[in-house]
């Protein structure tokens, strides 16, 4: 069992083997392989474009979860007022009274859960789009290793370290896009005559998708509170 597991091993790195040292244009020393991998979620995370597009959304999203507490303690003081009013307000008058605070919480509701869903989406788009930015400089170090595929980390069993790409990903998108005060973000002006339009090589199955990332799970915010039967 032992045997059968060193040669396992022993093949992995033959495979592995196929990968060399070289140096770019720019006379850094690169390692070249057929086949990169990349980790997606430390690529957003770890990036200038992608932190400012996370502190963006949670800023929205503690806006809403504000938004939502003031919504549900104005309606608390509602139901209260209301509620004082059962004892002297008869109960064909009182009726109606209920039925449209319960309509009101509703439509309220309704919509706070509408602005939460609006901001889940965007939270997709946006990580999307952050992807699609990111697309050239992972072509462009694809060029330079001389591969043609970039593998998703988490779906591959075993790597050499050196066909990570993820810390240069990084490193080179901080410097290809600039992030303005308003967080508004642009390609750096040499950005687009070094950068193919779109990767080179075939796609390879368990291949990343830049352009279709896994959504990472959103908070949701708090919703209003109706009123108590």
């Amino acid at each position: 069992m032992r045997r059968a597991g060193r040669g396992w091993a022993l093949a992995a790195a033959a495979a592995l083997g196929l990968a060399g040292p070289a140096l770019a244009q720019d006379g850094r020393p690169v390692f070249l392989s057929p086949i990169l991998t990349l980790d997606q979620d430390r690529l957003f995370q770890d990036s200038e474009a992608g932190q400012a597009i996370e502190q963006a959304l949670e800023a929205e999203a503690a806006a809403l979860a504000a938004e939502n507490r003031r919504i549900e303690s104005e309606l608390v003081a509602e139901e209260r007022a209301l509620t004082e009013q059962r004892a002297t307000v008869p109960p064909d008058q009182f009726r109606p009274l209920a039925e449209a605070f319960d309509t009101k919480v509703e439509t309220i509701r309704a919509a706070q859960e509408r602005k939460a869903r609006e901001l889940t989406q965007r939270r997709e788009e946006e990580r999307q789009d952050f992807f699609r930015k990111a697309l050239p400089v992972l072509a462009e170090i694809v060029r330079e290793r001389g591969a043609v595929a970039v593998l998703a980390r988490e779906a591959v069993i075993l790597s050499a370290g050196q066909v990570d790409i993820t810390t240069d990903a990084i490193a080179l998108l901080d410097e290809r896009v600039v992030i303005g005060p308003d967080g508004a973000q642009s390609e750096a002006p040499d950005a687009a005559e070094d950068a193919p339009a779109t990767p080179p090589g075939p796609a390879s199955p368990g291949a990343a998708a830049p352009s279709e990332p896994p959504s990472p799970g959103s908070a949701s915010p708090d919703e209003p509170a109706g009123r108590g039967d």
